[in-house]
C-alpha cells in the first residue's frame, strides 16, 4: 500500500510537471503571436509614413503640373497636392494598423488550453480517495 500511495505522488508531481510544460508553451506561442502583431502594427507604420512622404511628393509636383494654367501661386499648387497626399497616405495607413489591432484583439493571452486542463485535473484529484 505505501509503494502505491508513493507510485500515486509520484504520478501527480509527474502529471503537474506536464501541464507546467503545458502551460509555459501555450503562453509562449501567446506572446510570440503578440509580438508579431506589435510588429506587423510598427512595419505599417514605417510603410505608411514612406509612403506619405514619397507620394506627397509626387503628387505635389502632378498637382502642380495640373494647375498650370491657373492664377494660383506655385506654393499653393504644392499645398493641393500635399494635402490630397497625405490624405489618402492617412487613410491606408490606419486601415494597416486598424486590421492588425483588430488580429491582436481577437487572441487572447490567458493559456485558455492549460487552465481548462488544471481546472480537470483539480476535479479529478478531489474525485480520488
Amino acid at each position: 500500500m505505501p509503494s502505491l500511495i508513493g507510485r500515486l505522488g509520484q504520478d501527480i508531481v509527474t502529471l503537474l510537471d506536464t501541464k507546467l510544460g503545458l502551460l509555459k508553451l501555450e503562453i509562449k506561442e501567446d506572446v510570440n503571436a503578440y509580438v508579431r502583431g506589435r510588429v506587423s502594427i510598427g512595419v505599417g507604420g514605417i510603410i505608411a509614413a514612406v509612403g506619405f512622404l514619397l507620394l506627397n511628393v509626387a503628387i505635389a509636383f502632378l498637382v502642380s503640373a495640373l494647375f498650370e494654367k491657373t492664377l494660383l501661386s506655385q506654393p499653393v499648387k504644392y499645398a493641393l497636392g500635399f494635402l490630397i497626399t497625405g490624405m489618402i497616405s492617412l487613410i491606408i495607413g490606419a486601415a494597416v494598423i486598424i486590421r492588425a489591432r483588430d488580429r491582436l484583439a481577437k487572441r487572447s493571452l490567458v493559456p485558455e488550453r492549460s487552465i481548462e486542463e488544471l481546472e480537470k485535473d483539480k476535479r479529478w484529484l478531489k474525485r480520488e480517495p
